[in-house]
C-alpha cells in the first residue's frame, strides 16, 4: 500500500519553497489551522518571499500576539525545502522553547532540542534552542571555529535575545569567589584614589556601592588580571560559572573591557559584542531577526554584527492595528493629590474580582505592597508557577519584581496592570550609565522602552484588553521629557494620546471617577471598544529602521581597536565628541581617552580631566580635579527658588512631578547611596540653597554641601543605607573630616552646621562628634518628606507668586535656621 503521507512530505521537502503554499499543504495541521493564515501573516510572508529570500539579514517587526512564531517556523521550513539548512530557531528562554514546540507540533513541522540530532544536521528538523545555548564560551557550535554549520536561523524576540547575549559577553565574579579578593587587592589603591570613603564602604560590604576601575589602571594591570582569570577558567563551581562559560568570549578583548567592583560582585564586560568569535552564528548566510515593534533598532545592528546599510527597512504588515486594547491611566496626572497609599487600597479592592498585576523595580519597593499583596514573586520557579495560576484562575493582587519583559499574561491573567515606578537599569553597568548619561536621549530611549515593555505584559493579542496604570512620580516625570512621546511605538503613542484625552475629561477627579472610567474597558462597553478601535484603525508600521549613528560609529571604533588600530578608533570618537555637548560629550571623551591611552597616555590624561569636568560620574584622572568653590550669591532664597523652577520646568504640573520624584528618593534604603545623595543635592536646589556634591565631583569633602548665600552652610554626610542603631566611629570621622575640609576652603564662613543623615542619633562610644553636629533621623526625614509634599502642591497652586512662596518657606520651616530646628535633632553620646 502506498504511503501517501510520506510521499507528500517528500514532495514538500523537495519542491515547495513558498511559505504560504507550505502552510496550505502541511498534511498534519491541528484543527485550529483550518482557517486561512491571518492577513498580517500573509502580508509578511509574501514580502519576505518576494524580496528577502536570498538576503543575508532580514528584520521582521510584528506586534506581540500577531503570530510571529508561525511565521518563523514557515520561513525556516521554506529554507529547508530549498536545501539551505540546517535550520535553528533561537528564543530568549526555555519557556518559549516549549511554546515553539507546541506550535510546531500543531503545524506538523518536525523540531528538536538536540544540536547533535541527525535530523537537525541533515535538514529534516528545525533545532529550537535558547540564546544561551549558542552564545556561550563553551558552545557546541564552536568558539573561533565552526563546529556546526548553520544554513539559516531565526532569532525570535530579538531585543530580549540581544540583552541575554550581551550578558554572556561579561564575567561576573561574586564576593564568595576567592578571585574577588584577589582582584580587589590589585585595585585597592585605585579605589582609594577615586574615593577613600567608597573603599571603606566596599570593605564593609555596604550594599549598592560600586566603583568603575579607570581604564589606565585596568590596562596597566591587564597581565595580572588575565593570569588570575586564566588560572580558574576550568572551575565549574557555582560561584565561578560565569567565568567558566564566558571566559572564551571575552578573553581576547580583555584590554578593551570595563570593570566595575561592587560590594556584591566584580563585573567585566565589553561595550559591543565581538560576535565573530561564534562563526556559526556570525557567518550564517541567512539570518532572520523578529521583534515586536521597538523604535530604536541600533542594538540589533551593533551587537549582532549586521551591516546597517544592508537592512534599511523591516518587513511588517501593512497596518499596525493588530495591537491589543489598552486604557492607560496616569492617576497623578489626573489628580496630583491622589497618594500612593490611596492607590494601593484601590488596587486591592479591584483585585477582589480581577487579577491585578503590579510591576515594581526593586525588592525594596515590593515591601510597600506587603500588606495587600496575595503573592509577591521573588524567584524564577515561583514566577513560572504564579503566571500559570494567573492564566488558570483568579489569584488577586500579584507583585512582580523587575519583570518588565519575558512574561505573557493574556486575557483574564491580567485585566489590570500597574507599573509602580520607573523600571531599574539592570546590572552594574546599566546603573553606571544611567547616572553618567542621565538627561541624554539614549537614557530617555532606554527608560521609555522599559516602560513600553512593561505595559505590554497584559496585552498579548488583538483580542486582548487591559487597563494599565502608571504610578510613581519618577515614571510619570519621564513621560514629560522632551521627545519621550516619540520614543514609543506608533500604536502605543495613539493609545497614550487617547488615554490622555480621557484623563483630561476627569481632570482633578477622585478615585471614584477613575474607577467609573476604567469600567468602560473592563465591562466591555461597546462605545469604548469602538472608540479604541477607531483610534488605532489607521495606525501603520514604520518599516524604516532607526539607527543611532553615534552608536554605530562607536561600534566601528571598537572594531578597529580590536584590530589594534587605536589611532583610527580615536579619530572616529573625536569626530563624535566634536558634535556633542554636556554629559554625553564627557562620556564620549572618556572613551576617546581609553583608545588614546594605548599610544599616548599623557594626552589620554588630559582628555580624562576634560571628561571629568563635563561629567562628574566619570573617574578622576591621575592628578585629580581642582575643587571649584560655590559662590555665595546674595540673591534671596525665594528668588533662587523661582529662578530654579522657571528654568527647570515648563509648567507647574511638571514642577510637581519633578520635585515629588526627588522626594520619592529621600528614604532610608540600603542600596541607593548615589541616588540619595543626588536627591539631597536636588532638594537643596529646589529649596533655594546653593547645592553641591563635593565628594562626588571632586573626590574631597562632604557628600553634600548646601550654602544659603548668607554666610552660612550645611555640611552633610548621607548614611541612608545604614541599618545599625548607632552611628559608627567611621561615619563620625567622615563628618568631622568634611567639616575640617570646609573650614580650609571657606575660612570666612563662620556659620556652618555639620549634619549626619542616619536613622538614629546616638553615636557609638568610640566616636567623638563635633559639638555642633545635628542629625536627620528616620523620623525627621519622614516629617521633612511629609511637609515637602504639601509645600510642593502649594507652591504650584500659587504659580510661584513671590510673597506666597516666601510665606510658605517660613510656615514649612525651610529657611536656614528654622530648617535646623525643625528637621534635625541633637546627637546623643554613646556609652560603654
Amino acid at each position: 500500500m502506498l504511503n501517501f503521507e510520506k510521499l507528500l512530505n517528500d514532495a514538500l521537502n523537495s519542491s515547495v519553497t513558498n511559505p504560504i503554499e507550505i502552510f496550505d499543504l502541511l498534511p498534519n495541521k491541528n484543527e485550529k489551522y483550518k482557517a486561512l493564515l491571518r492577513h498580517p501573516q500573509v502580508e509578511v510572508l509574501e514580502e519576505w518571499y518576494d524580496t528577502s529570500f536570498n538576503e543575508d539579514n532580514t528584520i521582521i517587526k510584528m506586534n506581540t500576539g500577531s503570530g510571529k512564531t508561525l511565521i518563523g517556523l514557515l520561513i525556516l521550513k521554506s529554507y529547508l525545502n530549498d536545501g539551505k539548512g540546517p535550520a535553528v530557531y533561537i528564543v530568549p528562554d526555555n519557556y518559549l522553547i516549549e511554546q515553539i514546540f507546541r506550535e510546531a507540533n500543531d503545524l506538523g513541522i518536525k523540531v528538536t532540542k538536540d544540536p547533535n540530532d541527525t535530523d537537525f544536521e541533515t535538514g529534516e528538523a528545525i533545532l529550537v534552542i535558547n540564546i544561551h545555548k549558542i552564545i556561550n564560551g563553551r558552545s557546541v557550535f564552536g568558539i573561533n571555529e565552526m563546529r556546526k554549520h548553520i544554513g539559516c536561523l531565526v532569532v525570535d524576540d530579538a531585543h530580549a535575545c540581544m540583552k541575554i547575549a550581551k550578558s554572556q559577553f561579561a564575567i561576573s565574579i561574586p564576593h564568595s569567589n576567592s578571585l574577588y579578593n584577589s582582584i580587589f587587592e590589585i585595585f585597592r589603591d585605585t579605589i582609594k584614589h577615586q574615593s577613600e570613603s567608597r573603599l571603606l564602604e566596599l570593605e564593609d560590604k555596604d550594599r549598592g556601592v560600586q566603583q568603575l576601575i579607570p581604564f589606565w589602571d585596568w590596562q596597566e594591570k591587564i597581565a595580572d588580571i588575565t593570569k588570575l582569570l586564566h588560572s580558574q577558567r576550568e572551575d565549574n563551581s557555582e560561584n565561578n560559572s560565569s567565568l567558566f562559560y564566558n571566559w572564551a568570549l571575552i578573553k581576547d578583548n580583555l584590554s578593551l573591557s570595563d570593570c566595575i567592583i561592587s560590594s556584591e560582585e566584580i563585573v567585566i564586560n565589553v561595550d559591543f559584542l565581538p560576535i565573530e568569535v561564534i562563526p556559526s552564528f556570525n557567518e550564517c548566510p541567512r539570518r532572520i531577526f523578529m521583534s515586536a515593534t521597538i523604535e530604536d533598532d541600533t542594538v540589533l545592528v551593533s551587537h549582532f554584527n549586521i551591516e546597517s546599510t544592508s537592512v534599511e527597512a523591516a518587513i511588517t504588515p501593512k497596518k499596525a492595528n493588530d495591537i491589543g486594547e489598552r486604557l492607560i491611566v496616569i492617576p497623578q496626572e489626573i489628580n496630583p493629590e491622589i497618594t500612593d497609599n490611596e492607590l494601593k487600597g484601590y488596587f486591592k479592592s479591584l483585585s477582589a474580582n480581577k487579577n491585578v498585576v503590579v510591576l515594581v523595580p526593586s525588592e525594596y519597593r515590593s515591601r510597600f505592597w506587603n500588606d495587600v499583596a496575595d503573592v509577591i514573586v521573588k524567584e524564577q520557579r515561583e514566577l513560572i508557577r504564579t503566571t500559570q495560576r494567573l492564566k488558570d484562575r483568579h489569584v488577586g493582587l500579584v507583585v512582580l519584581i523587575n519583570r518588565y519583559d519575558g512574561i505573557d499574561l493574556p486575557r483574564n491573567a491580567c485585566e489590570v496592570l500597574v507599573l509602580d515606578g520607573l523600571p531599574d537599569a539592570r546590572g552594574l553597568f546599566g546603573k553606571f550609565e544611567e547616572v553618567a548619561l542621565s538627561g541624554s536621549r539614549q537614557s530617555l530611549i532606554d527608560k521609555v522602552q522599559r516602560i513600553e515593555q512593561g505595559m505590554g505584559r497584559g496585552v498579548r493579542s488583538k483580542e486582548d484588553y487591559c487597563v494599565v496604570f502608571l504610578m510613581g512620580n519618577s515614571l510619570v516625570k519621564a513621560l514629560y521629557a522632551p521627545d519621550a512621546k516619540n520614543a514609543f511605538t506608533e500604536a502605543t503613542r495613539k493609545q497614550l494620546e487617547l488615554s490622555r484625552m480621557i484623563n483630561k475629561e476627569i481632570e482633578n477627579g477622585e478615585l471614584e471617577e477613575i474607577d467609573a472610567t476604567i469600567k468602560y474597558c473592563l465591562n466591555r462597553d461597546p462605545e469604548w471598544v469602538t472608540l479604541h478601535n477607531a483610534t488605532i484603525l489607521k495606525v501603520k508600521y514604520n518599516p524604516k529602521l532607526t539607527f543611532a549613528n553615534d552608536t554605530l560609529e562607536q561600534k566601528k571604533a571598537f572594531d578597529l581597536a580590536k584590530n589594534r588600530n587605536y589611532q583610527k578608533s580615536s579619530q572616529i570618537i573625536q569626530e563624535l565628541v566634536n558634535k556633542t555637548s554636556g554629559k554625553t560629550k564627557g562620556y564620549l571623551k572618556y572613551k576617546l581617552a581609553r583608545y588614546t591611552n594605548f599610544y599616548n597616555n599623557v594626552a589620554a590624561q588630559e582628555m580624562v580631566i576634560n571628561s571629568k569636568n563635563l561629567n562628574s560620574a566619570l573617574p578622576y584622572p591621575i592628578s585629580g580635579i581642582a575643587y571649584s568653590k560655590v559662590q555665595f550669591i546674595n540673591a534671596s532664597q525665594v528668588d533662587r527658588i523661582i529662578n530654579f523652577n522657571t528654568s527647570s520646568y515648563s509648567s507647574t504640573n511638571e514642577y510637581v512631578l519633578g520635585f515629588k520624584a526627588v522626594v520619592e528618593k529621600l528614604q532610608f534604603v540600603n542600596y541607593s547611596a548615589n541616588n540619595f545623595e543626588q536627591a539631597i543635592k536636588d532638594l537643596g536646589d529646589h529649596l533655594g540653597f546653593i547645592s553641591q556634591r563635593p565628594e562626588n565631583e571632586f573626590n574631597k569633602g562632604p557628600d553634600n554641601l548646601w550654602a544659603t548665600g548668607e554666610n552660612s552652610a550645611f555640611i552633610i554626610e548621607c548614611k541612608n543605607e545604614a541599618t545599625t542603631s548607632s552611628i559608627s566611629k567611621k561615619y563620625c570621622n567622615q563628618l568631622n573630616g568634611s567639616l575640617v575640609w570646609f573650614e580650609s576652603h571657606y575660612p570666612l564662613i563662620s556659620k556652618k552646621i555639620p549634619i549626619m543623615i542616619h536613622p538614629y542619633n546616638r553615636f557609638e562610644y568610640a566616636a567623638t562628634p563635633h559639638a555642633t553636629t545635628r542629625i536627620i533621623t528616620k523620623e525627621k526625614l519622614e516629617e521633612l518628606r511629609g511637609n515637602l509634599g504639601a509645600f510642593i502642591t502649594q507652591v504650584a497652586s500659587c504659580s510661584y507668586d513671590k510673597p506666597t512662596v516666601a510665606g510658605l518657606l517660613k510656615s514649612f520651616y525651610f529657611e536656614h535656621d528654622s530648617f535646623i530646628e525643625k528637621y534635625t535633632v541633637e546627637f546623643e553620646a554613646g556609652s560603654k
